[in-house]
């Protein structure tokens, strides 16, 4: 047994070992010392905490630099654009760059881009997608579940395995705690390679509890993928409320898909070990004229050494001149993208931000995000409500020039923790397609007025203010 005064010396150093790593992950200063005073006040509860919750992974890596060059060189670069060829403003240039150094994301021409808007047109347009597939089929998602919808995914992919079609299902394990295990073995004694990114009580242990795989993306014999904001799952199709299910997806066809192949590629080996590099997932893509859709595909998480889509966005924000639209189910930004929101309409650019009016499941999450509106709608920033059903579509739409369409969400979560991929637009076609979207939503919106908003109920601004304080953890 310790004596008491041995057992106070080691807790005292405890601590002081715990609040000096806090010190030296180098997070923003006031997080720092949010983190020590947590430390101090709860120490042991404090550190827990911290141990799951507050811990910088960028020091990692899901996948080496040689593995993740490995794979590039298995890529057909022939219609790779060099961002200062000329082709591109300064303002897409300036983007293309970024993501290219920052994430290695080559900026890519020839492709055939198709948008959903409806999970009612994209699932029936991915499901012939993959009864075609020859080679292999590439799945992940967020969310798969065990309704209707699932079970007819999880039957075709069965059933294109027993073609002798190798076929990969990946899904985060923390996303589909409800799901039953009987609904993934079924698939697997089927021939389907069945595997969950960071299983959620194991990672517990490892310390990668807050990290979720947030993406959506599916390849089909490396000439198809697709991208977007859906998951899979009946909700999606019926709406909910009596209302839509409002998202947006991305179809592709052309060298683009290859970096959503990278992108799966990558998962896949964080998950399983497995380097799948070989050529025969990363097919020559037939050079069609007609379609100059120029893309570039860009992914994001808690091991990267940038957080690129977010940069991405400043980017963007930044470059601004006329107008910005936002689309997003939750709005909890950090930091540096409110502050640079608020600059944008200040400086007299049309910003709009749209977000549902109604909650999916988690009223924290809607209250946390009303609680952000009172700051950027003082700056200048339009504020609607879609009202028609429940808004999940995440797009950023600028100046006619570039959009974006992904995973991310503008939240604290989905900009730090998650690991998201986004496909960046260039193309006017492509980019104004996006904005006369935003403005048909427009249709089904309110437009939040400030003064009324300023004036709701006492107790609603408390609950708000109380739920904003969870914000990294919704």
């Amino acid at each position: 047994m310790l004596s008491p005064l041995l057992t106070e010396i080691l807790f005292v150093v405890l601590i002081l070992s715990a609040i000096t790593i806090v010190v030296l992950e180098n997070h923003e200063p006031m997080k720092t010392l949010a983190w020590v005073m947590v430390i101090l006040f709860l120490p042991v509860v404090g550190l827990v905490i911290y141990f799951l919750f507050g811990k910088n992974f960028r020091s990692r890596r899901i996948i080496s630099s040689s593995d993740l060059q490995k794979l590039s060189e298995c890529c057909d670069h022939s219609e790779d654009v060099d961002p200062r060829c000329g082709l591109l403003s300064p303002m897409q240039s300036n983007l293309a760059l970024l993501a290219k150094a920052a994430n290695s994301a080559p900026l890519q021409k020839a492709n055939e881009v198709t948008f959903y808007t409806e999970f009612s047109d994209m699932f029936p347009a991915l499901l012939r997608d993959i009864e075609n597939a020859r080679h292999h089929i590439h799945v992940l998602f967020y969310i798969i579940e065990d309704d209707p919808v699932g079970r007819q995914l999880a039957e075709l992919l069965v059933r294109k395995a027993r073609e002798g079609v190798e076929v990969r299902l990946m899904f985060d394990s923390a996303g589909n705690l409800g799901v039953r295990s009987r609904f993934y073995n079924d698939m697997r004694l089927g021939g389907v390679e069945v595997v969950s990114f960071l299983r959620f009580w194991r990672s517990i242990v490892t310390r990668d509890v807050n990290c979720r795989n947030h993406r959506k993306v599916v390849v089909v014999d490396g000439a198809v993928g697709y991208s977007g904001g859906m998951n899979i799952a009946e909700r999606y199709q019926r709406g909910i409320k009596g209302g839509t299910w409002r998202d947006t997806h991305t179809r592709i066809t052309g060298p683009a898909v290859s970096q959503l192949q990278v992108a799966f590629l990558a998962d896949w080996h964080f998950a399983t070990k497995q380097l799948l590099c070989s050529p025969s997932y990363f097919p020559l893509q037939p050079v069609l004229p007609k379609f100059q859709s120029v893309v570039q595909v860009v992914t994001a998480g808690p091991m990267d050494r940038w957080n690129t889509v977010m940069q991405c966005m400043l980017q963007i924000i930044a470059q601004s001149r006329q107008y910005l639209y936002l689309q997003s189910p939750y709005f909890m930004p950090t930091e540096p993208l409110r502050v640079a929101l608020c600059n944008a309409a200040l400086s007299g650019v049309d910003v709009r931000i749209m977000m549902p009016l109604s909650a999916d499941r988690g009223k924290l999450i809607h209250w946390a995000s009303h609680s952000y509106l009172d700051n950027v709608m003082e700056a200048g920033v339009k504020v609607y409500f879609y009202e028609k059903g429940y808004l999940h579509a995440k797009t950023m739409v600028c100046d006619d020039a570039v959009a974006t369409v992904g995973s991310t969400n503008l939240d604290s979560r989905s900009l730090e923790q998650n690991f998201e991929v986004n496909t960046f637009f260039y193309g006017e076609q492509e980019v104004v397609r996006l904005r006369k979207i935003f403005e048909q939503d427009i249709v089904d919106s309110r437009v939040v007025d400030p003064m009324v908003w300023s004036n709701r109920p006492v107790m609603k601004r408390i609950f708000e203010s109380v739920a904003r304080l969870s914000a990294p953890l919704l």
